[in-house]
Order: C-alpha cells, then sequence, then structure tokens
C-alpha cells in the first residue's frame, strides 16, 4: 500500500500504517457509510479521522491509476492548500492507495478528527442565534471567492462549524472536488445553489452577500434562487430516472 504522511506527522508513520491496516477490524465508525466509510481511531492524546473511498467503478479503477488523481489524493493536497490560503479544514495527517500494475482498488484518507457544534445542515432560520451563523458563513463563502477557492461540493454536511465566545469558526470537509482559480460573478452565486430548499435561507444569504460585493439584494436573490431551483430539479429529475432504471 502507498502511503504519504505530513510532514507534521511523520513521527506517527507506524500508528497510521497500524490504523490503515486494521481499518476494517478497529476504530468508531462515523454516520451511515452508504458510499464511503468514516471511522475515528485513537492517536496519543488525539483521534484521527479515517475515509474509506467507495471501490471505483471498472473504468475509474483504471482513470485512478493512471490518468487522475484518486479522491483520497485530492483530499490531501486540497486539504494543505486551503490551510495554505488561510482557509480551516481539519488538519491532513495521510493519504493511501491500494494499487495494482493496472488499477486503483481501495483509497484512503486520514486527517484529524475534529469536534464541532454544528453543520451547516443544522441551521434553522427560527433558532436564536441561526441568522447570525448564517450571514458569518456567507461572509465564509465570500472568503473562499476572493482567495479563488471554488468548493464544488459547497453543500449542508460539508461546512462543520464551531462556536467560541460567539465566534463562529468553519471547516470545510469532503474535499476531492475543488477548483483554485478567480471566480466570475455567475460562478460565485452559482457556488450557494446546493446548499438548501429554504428560500428563507436564500433571502439571508442573498441579503448578506450583496451588501459584501455591494450588489442590488433583490438582484442578487433571484440569481442565486434562479441557480438552485435548477439544481434541485436536476436532482429530482436524475433520482426519478435512477429509480426507474432499477424497477426496469
Amino acid at each position: 500500500m502507498k502511503v504519504i504522511i505530513d510532514e507534521a506527522y511523520s513521527s506517527n508513520k507506524e500508528e497510521i500504517f497500524k490504523a490503515l491496516d486494521n481499518f476494517e477490524k478497529e476504530g468508531r465508525k462515523i454516520g451511515p457509510g452508504k458510499r464511503n466509510i468514516i471511522k475515528a481511531v485513537s492517536l496519543d492524546e488525539k483521534e484521527l479521522n479515517i475515509k474509506s473511498f467507495k471501490v471505483p467503478n471498472a473504468v475509474n479503477k483504471i482513470a485512478y491509476r493512471f490518468f487522475r488523481k484518486s479522491k483520497a489524493e485530492r483530499s490531501f493536497y486540497y486539504a494543505q492548500e486551503l490551510i495554505n490560503r488561510g482557509i480551516n479544514t481539519p488538519a491532513p495527517v495521510a493519504y493511501a492507495e491500494e494499487v495494482t500494475p493496472m488499477v486503483l482498488l481501495k483509497s484512503f484518507y486520514v486527517s484529524e478528527q475534529l469536534h464541532y457544534d454544528l453543520t451547516f445542515r443544522d441551521l434553522d432560520t427560527e433558532k436564536e442565534g441561526h441568522e447570525e451563523i448564517l450571514r458569518a458563513f456567507t461572509h465564509f463563502t465570500h472568503e473562499l471567492h476572493e482567495k479563488n477557492i471554488e468548493f464544488l461540493d459547497h453543500s449542508p454536511g460539508n461546512t462543520l462549524i464551531q462556536i467560541k465566545n460567539d465566534n463562529f469558526q468553519f471547516y470545510l470537509v469532503d474535499l476531492n472536488r475543488m477548483n483554485f482559480k478567480e471566480l466570475s460573478y455567475t460562478e460565485r452565486l452559482r457556488n450557494f445553489e446546493r446548499l438548501s430548499r429554504e428560500k428563507a435561507v436564500y433571502e439571508i444569504m442573498a441579503h448578506e452577500y450583496a451588501k459584501i460585493i455591494n450588489q442590488p439584494a433583490a438582484e442578487v436573490f433571484e440569481q442565486m434562487w434562479h441557480y438552485n431551483q435548477v439544481f434541485f430539479a436536476k436532482r429530482v429529475k436524475k433520482t426519478r430516472l435512477k429509480n426507474r432504471l432499477k424497477r426496469n
């Protein structure tokens, strides 16, 4: 197995190898594990988060072996890049790949386990204090855009939120789909498209983002909400098609 370890964890090489070797038998499972399996394992006084990616299909087994970086490798290097740009993400520890001469079989991304209070999915505009968090999150997203980061999986479960003395810290997770480039006005507004089905959420985000970029709030909301509606309409259509194919 190929294992690349961040310099900060070079002294823990043996423990990291052991955790990867014993992944099937040890560790505390996190989440349902429908596609990818995530476990937390102890390392000295810390916990590691080990994500085992679903074994790719036949075509991608070859593609990830020769033509594309694996999801684990991208997650590792994107995490390092985010930190270099001043964006929070759980500290990257290592990535590992199990390969043959022709295909990629398994891949793992290892990071520090982060303890957090909320995810974006937990935000409710009717709960006290949540609108403030939502507005702070909008500033965080603008910061991503200003730092030329396009987080393609900017979705409800992929931002972890820590609350400390009325200050909010946002951490990105699930990092394997990301671009580093200057974003157009349209790309910036479209980047909000998959965050919620709630119109009230978009009214708040649009109002705050409009203030930041000095644009009319009604115009920003109209475009944000349009991209949201298009995105979820496509998702519903895709889900119906998959279900129809399964029945047949």
